[in-house]
């Protein structure tokens, strides 16, 4: 799996503080496995009963591996964690995956999961739930700020990296969604149907280079199915793959209630179901393995894959917990801000309207929702409550001080603003809707309660909750009378496994289906002045309580007249908008377009001021049709964690040259994706799983726009991103040029900064095989480097590809094929720029 590659990337990469960071970070390492530890394990197993044995193979308390006295075995903490510790407490936030990738960093990586195992070894965690390292096939996936890229080497090079970090504090890594947990649409249900090549090629290599590269401690199955089997199930990927093939000596773990079989899940290779053995339980499994209907052998591997990595990591020889680590930590903290300040990217700075200059700024306004308070984690399982958090409007008064006026405004209403404000008029002619409570799901019968609501504003933005035992329904009826013609924005919001129909003159306009989570959604109506319109709102909740939101405003009325006067009365604005916990989460997608309300909120500020710089949240791409061209600076910022708002006023006053790049490709439109018209799953019978075929196959992201360049381009390329100063790449050479498959190759050249700042470029290697067999991408990312240079600095850069940077996956001999001919080598800084190419022969096997 290309060790060298990665090896030299991640060397080149770490600066003379991290190395010292690394190491000094030693002392916890994981042992290697080793016959004198097998033979402990073996000694620990002998001692436990066939009835022990199945207990261990099932979590306990939610987040804990059982204890086993009568081997020394303590209990086992674990802890959420793609990029915070959460389980237990207040602790650090740190750029989301997405925007770690961005730094295109695997040092980085390190540092980052370093902290993350001190901030575990401080609250006596013992496996970390991350890293998430799925592929992002389509920006709606409401996980992706979780996962590092579209690119498979590129997310499995930050997966390596960030592993090493944690594993290197006595900590276990789980890398998870194993595997292709590529949508929250139904995902515990949805059934991807995934040929053996791009499963091979994009789906399986950044878990693979977890297993072999970084011996990750441990691997979380996904809920979805792949071909037909949940993967906590799928023999054919989590025994023969992960297992076999590639040698995976760790705990193979479910991720919480994805064993539904529990004696297929046992047979198939699940080591752990967690949170509890429901599927796999003791009265389940024991009569089976006593009548040997389930295997002995089986069940002593799992147990020994749990006692094995205990002893590796020293769990059993130390307490998990170091009291001399503090829970707040300043070094941890900065290794957030490096986290923030790598990761943003400069999408957008026409007329060099960036950096800031604040002694020419008397007065900067910010604008948004997502301006205060900080949005540092998106949300789900990923989401981190800190200690404190840099919003972006504290991010810049502080980096401003008192020289510049810092004037804010939210800009639009919160939700409960417009559910709370909205008036509507009830059948009889009083003020509000009438609330009709029936004493069953389905609105049958008379309704057991009848009032009326002057506000539907019950709205808590809820994710996992207890069911009701006894099921509900309520009906609000009523009209709404505008004020004037024009368009109106009718917003509803409800939680968890909630579904409702809002129905406006009789016709259905927002449907929200039964699904694990939800964000609010909105319409937009034309309306006349005075003339009502009828109101039906059917609510079914999933909880014994109402938390309905549903309210409408005026499009006139959605922005702020003071944010209207603050952007006109300032220098510069910085509009941040985005999603946020409530519109981007795990258990659901999200939308492309940007949420209710901010497209107008930019059109509106930047109609006043021609300085307007925008701030966007996401975990991927989003709409920008509407109101790109019309502001001059967009500023990617992902979730950049507790130190975000500091990094961006860093970056938006020239405190700090941006430096991100693109680890996904920026589409301008939904339709131009290549996934966009195998994406959603089509209707399926009742009692079957909805299925998604992955059409696309391996022309994915980039492979598919640099390969069909007459189709549709993105805004932005993967690898994209602007700085402050300018590169240039020269003197490209391939050695040997002509070469054997399986002969490592040595593609160097120098890169420059033309500039005159301080900078880092990101040096991205593609490589092409026009000569295939098979249709194949027209590149493929194979090496990067980041380097950092002062003005008029050039350096040398060699990087090496190894036989699986030239192969492809043959389905045919199930493995991996070089065919000798010709390929280009590709140099540059994005996928659809690379200045440098050069062509290599390879024949073939010496």
């Amino acid at each position: 799996m290309r060790l060298k590659t990665l090896s030299l990337t991640l060397l080149a990469c770490l600066g003379a503080s991290g190395a010292a960071q690394a190491a000094s970070s030693t002392s916890s390492d994981p042992v290697a496995d080793s016959p004198a530890i097998e033979h402990r394990v073996d000694a620990m197993l002998d001692k436990l009963t066939l009835a022990q044995k199945v207990d261990l193979i099932g979590g306990e308390d939610n987040m804990f591996i059982r204890a086993e006295p009568a081997i020394g075995l303590p209990r086992l903490r674990m802890s959420d964690g793609p990029f915070g510790v959460r389980s237990v407490g207040t602790s650090t936030a740190y750029m989301a995956g997405v925007g770690l990738a961005a730094s295109w960093d695997p040092a980085l990586a390190r540092r980052v999961g370093e902290a993350m195992g001190r901030d575990a070894r401080a609250r006596g965690v013992n496996f970390l739930l991350g890293p998430g390292a799925n592929i992002h096939r389509a920006p709606q996936n409401g996980r992706n700020m979780e996962y590092y890229s579209e690119d498979p080497f590129l997310a499995g090079s930050m997966a390596v990296g960030f592993i090493d970090g944690i594993q290197s504090q006595g900590v276990v890594a789980t890398i998870k969604h194993f595997v292709a947990n590529n949508s929250e649409y139904d995902r515990r249900h949805l059934d991807t149907l995934i040929d053996e090549r791009t499963l091979r090629e994009i789906y399986l290599p950044a878990f693979e280079m977890a297993v072999k590269d970084a011996h990750v401690g441990a691997v979380m199955s996904s809920y979805n199915l792949v071909n037909g089997d949940y993967l906590s199930e799928n023999h054919a990927i989590s025994h023969d793959i992960l297992k076999q093939d590639w040698g995976f000596k760790g705990i193979f773990m479910s991720d919480w209630g994805a064993a539904h079989d529990g004696v297929k899940a046992f047979d198939a290779g699940l080591d752990l179901e967690m949170p509890s053995a429901e599927a796999m339980s003791p009265q389940r499994l024991l009569p089976l393995l006593k009548d040997g209907k389930l295997s002995q052998d089986v069940l002593n591997d799992k147990v020994r894959r749990i006692l094995r990595t205990a002893v590796r990591f020293g769990f059993l020889d130390r307490p998990q917990q170091d009291l001399s680590i503090p829970l707040f930590n300043l070094d941890n903290d900065a290794v957030a801000l490096q986290s923030a300040r790598e990761g943003l990217v400069l999408l957008k700075n026409a007329h060099h309207v960036l950096p800031l200059d604040a002694s020419k700024i008397r007065t900067i306004a910010v604008i948004g929702p997502n301006a205060f308070p900080a949005i540092s984690s998106a949300g789900g399982s990923s989401h981190v409550d800190t200690f404190e958090a840099q919003s972006v409007l504290t991010g810049i008064t502080h980096q401003l001080g008192d020289k510049v006026r810092v004037l804010y405004s939210r800009g639009l209403p919160s939700p409960d603003e417009v559910f709370k404000q909205s008036s509507f008029v009830s059948p009889t002619g009083g003020k509000g809707l009438l609330r009709q409570t029936f004493a069953n799901a389905d609105f049958q019968g008379k309704p057991g309660t009848t009032s009326t609501d002057e506000h539907v504003d019950q709205w808590k933005p809820e994710l996992w909750t207890t069911p009701a035992t006894q099921r509900q329904s309520i009906r609000w009826s009523g009209s709404f009378v505008p004020a004037h013609s024009g368009k109106y924005l009718f917003l509803t919001a409800a939680a968890s496994l909630d579904t409702y129909r809002l129905l406006v003159d009789g016709n259905p306009v927002i449907t929200q289906p039964q699904r694990e989570g939800q964000a609010p959604l909105y319409v937009t109506l034309d309306l006349v002045a005075g003339k009502p319109v009828s109101i039906r709102l059917d609510y079914k909740p999933d909880v014994s309580y109402s938390r309905m939101g549903l309210g409408v405003i005026a499009l006139d009325d959605l922005i702020s007249p003071d944010a209207r006067k603050m952007a006109a009365m300032a220098d510069a604005a910085v509009v941040a908008v985005g999603f946020d916990p409530t519109s981007e989460s795990e258990a659901f997608d999200r939308t492309f377009q940007l949420p209710w309300g901010q497209e107008a909120l930019i059109e509106a500020v930047a109609a006043v001021n021609k300085k307007t710089i925008v701030t966007v949240n996401s975990g991927d791409a989003y709409a920008t049709d509407g109101w790109l061209d019309q502001v001059p600076a967009l500023l990617q910022s992902w979730y950049p964690g507790q130190e975000g708002g500091r990094a961006i006023a860093e970056v938006l006053f020239g405190a700090h040259t941006p430096e991100g790049k693109l680890p996904v490709s920026f589409d301008r439109e939904w339709k131009d994706n290549p996934t966009h018209d195998f994406y959603d799953a089509p209707p399926h019978p009742a009692g079957t799983n909805p299925t998604v075929k992955y059409g696309e196959g391996v022309f994915l992201g980039y492979r598919w726009y640099t390969t069909y360049p007459h189709k549709p381009q993105p805004l932005f390329a993967f690898g994209y991103g602007l700085s402050y100063t300018t590169f240039s790449f020269s003197k490209l050479s391939v050695s040997p040029a002509v070469a054997k498959v399986g002969d490592t190759i040595t593609v160097s050249f120098d890169v420059s900064n033309t500039g005159s700042r301080d900078g880092a470029e990101v040096a991205q290697v593609y490589v092409g095989d026009p000569s295939a067999r098979v249709a194949r991408p027209a590149r493929e990312l194979k090496a990067f480097r980041k380097v950092r240079l002062k003005p008029g600095q050039t350096k040398h850069v060699s990087l090496t590809l190894d036989r699986r940077a030239f192969a492809y996956y043959d389905v045919g001999k199930h493995g991996w094929q070089v065919d000798p001919g010709r390929f280009t080598i590709y140099v540059g800084d994005a996928s659809n720029h690379t200045p440098l190419a050069t062509d290599l022969t390879m024949g073939k096997t010496r």
